[in-house]
Order: structure tokens, then sequence, then C-alpha cells
């Protein structure tokens, strides 16, 4: 999930407590645990008023009912949360972060699995958006199998909030901006062209299952065990330090102890959790468990 991305800045509306603006913004924090500052309600608001007057309603009062209290009160909330959840993305976006993964990360894993026996390695892309990190993921892994993966079994769950953005991942076809870093090889060995896009191979989209998920939802996210790679880049940005405590408190549990975290460039652990540690590797860094013996990668 990777929250809202506009151009120029909001204009600031400072609504009453109890407003049905700040009602509705309550509501997507519980649920969510997105906060809306108060820059962003005026934002907030034109989503609202979007979907008051599809909905043939005269107030936010009324929309605010709609959103609690009526039939359509949780198709009602996904849309609204649709809107305000709009992410970019694109192929290969963190060059660091992927070279990391590939040089450093996976032979790490793959040394502890083999110890284990079990010759699998399991990737959590948590805000995967419109799919193009799961997709640039599974490339990379793809490669990987004909090296030092070879005979492996490899397993990629893509979740996100936005079901607008989860319909595009599982069609798997993208744009020039989408594609903007790919290099030949993969551009020619992962990709077909369906008229002026791009579309993932079959191949590549057998490798990820897409989910629509609530980073705050307890019981489903306890269900996601034995993870050894959890990329949540650029959507705890978005989150208050509760939401931010519960949902690191769950990649957490999801991590094997020779599991890694990677969050954004610009997205610190730090007054988080006390449960991971901080790695640092070449341009990038990452999070493993404190319980773990990895120790660093040499920088």
């Amino acid at each position: 999930m990777s929250p809202l991305i506009t151009s120029g800045a909001a204009t600031a509306i400072a609504p009453s407590a109890g407003s049905p603006l700040i009602q509705i913004r309550d509501l997507i924090y519980r649920t969510a645990g997105i906060f809306q500052a108060d820059n962003k309600l005026r934002l907030l608001q034109d989503r609202c008023n979007k979907h008051m007057h599809a909905l043939g309603l005269g107030s936010l009062r009324e929309y605010h009912d709609c959103l609690v209290n009526k039939p359509m009160r949780n198709v009602e909330l996904v849309s609204l949360l649709n809107e305000i959840t709009i992410g970019e993305t694109s192929f290969f976006r963190n060059r660091p972060q992927l070279d990391a993964i590939q040089k450093i990360v996976l032979p790490r894993i793959v040394e502890a699995k083999s110890a284990m026996r079990r010759p699998q390695i399991r990737v959590w892309s948590a805000g995967c958006s419109t799919g193009e990190e799961p997709y640039t993921l599974a490339m990379i892994l793809l490669e990987e199998m004909q090296r030092t993966l070879k005979g492996w079994k490899v397993e990629i769950l893509a979740t996100d909030l936005n079901e607008r953005s989860l319909a595009q991942a599982k069609e798997g076809g993208y744009g020039d901006y989408s594609t903007r870093n790919l290099e030949p090889h993969f551009r020619n060995r992962y990709f077909t062209f369906q008229g002026n896009r791009l579309s993932v191979t079959p191949e590549v989209r057998s490798c990820v299952t897409f989910n629509r998920l609530n980073l705050l939802d307890d019981p489903r996210m306890m269900l996601i065990k034995q993870v050894d790679l959890i990329l949540c880049c650029n959507v705890l940005i978005y989150f208050d330090a509760a939401s931010k405590k519960k949902a690191v408190g769950h990649f957490h549990n999801s991590l094997l102890p020779h599991g890694y975290l990677f969050l954004g460039h610009a997205e610190s652990l730090f007054g988080v959790s006390d449960d991971f540690h901080l790695v640092h590797m070449p341009s990038t860094t990452a999070y493993i468990k404190r319980e773990s013996h990895a120790g660093d990668p040499p920088k």
C-alpha cells in the first residue's frame, strides 16, 4: 500500500472536533491505521465529496452515516480507501536495495535454509501497489533459480489495501513510466508486448500471489508465517506510532530467525521497535530480528 501522492501543497482546513469530516478521518485511522493530518484534510474532503455526489448524498454527515450504518458501508469504505491509497512505483525502483537482496541477503537465506533442509524461499511484498515490486523480485529470483536456487521453490506473497492497484497488478500490463528502468535483458526475457504496453510473462506471474490485506488486521496478519524476506517500502511513514508498532510487531512474528526486513529509504524503526537490529549494506540498510545471529553483512 503506497498512500496518497499529490502535487502541490494542500490547503489546510480546520473542522471542529466531532464534525463529519473528522469522524471520517477517525474511521479511516481505526480501519487502516492511516492518519490524515490537518494539512491533508482538504484532500480527504475532496475525495469524500466525489463519493458523496456519486451516491446522491447532500452532506458529509449523510456520507459518514453511509460509511458506518448503511448496508453498503463495507463496500463504500473500501472504495474510499482506494481513493486515498493511490501509489507510484516502477520496476527496479531501488537498485541498491535490490543489489543487496541479490548479492548479500539471498546467499545468507540460502545458507540458513540449506541447513534446515528446506529448499524454498518465501518473500512478502507488504504494500505491493500495482505489482512492480513483487514482479521485480520474481525476476531476480528466477535469475537465481538458474544458479544458486536451482531446484528451489519460490513463493512471493504480495499484499495491498487498494483493490484497484491489486486488480492492475494481477493484469500485469505496464506502460513506459513503470518500465523505464528495465534493462534490455529483463525486458526481453520476462515481458511480452501487448499493443503499446509490456505484459509480464506467465513464468513471472506464477511466482506471485496477490491478496488484499490491511496491515492492522490482526487475525489475518498472524496467519502469515515462515517468511524469509519482507519488503514494506513507503508505507509506515503514513502510520502513526501506535499503528507502526502494531504492523512491525506482525512483521517480527512473520519472519524466520534468519529473515530480513527492508523499508523505504526514508523510513526507520527508530523509536518504533527494539526487536530488530539495523544492518548496513552498500548504499542501503535492512533489519534482522534481535535474536538472530546473522550479524552485519560486510560494508
